[in-house]
């Protein structure tokens, strides 16, 4: 198995356009063969003393994909090229961790 958690620092003010343009990707990706786990997060306030800063500008993606090949089909996928210039103008930048069970 796969994990992905793909961090998107948002232009301020555009978490919810995103958001709205994200959750019509979701069933598209979830119907994907290897897809196991797909879907958007937000932060939120735990008082936890190690929590860093509430980020409100903040979008995680967790992904959790069958193997490396269902991931790299994913990524070239036409649903995905379609997305990324739909929501460009959101995205500051995008850190993708891609990872495996230890």
């Amino acid at each position: 198995m796969i994990h992905v958690i793909a961090t998107f620092d948002l232009n301020p003010g555009t978490r919810a356009a995103f958001l709205a343009e994200f959750h019509k990707l979701v069933p598209l990706v979830l119907a994907e063969a290897g897809c196991i786990e797909y879907g958007p997060t937000v932060d939120v306030a735990s008082g936890a003393a190690a929590q860093p800063p509430v980020r409100e500008n903040g979008v995680v993606i967790v992904e959790k994909w069958a193997d490396l090949a269902a991931l790299s089909a994913h990524s070239q996928a036409q649903h995905m090229a379609d997305f990324r210039p739909r929501v460009k103008d959101f995205v500051k930048s995008v850190t993708l961790h891609v990872l495996q069970p230890a």
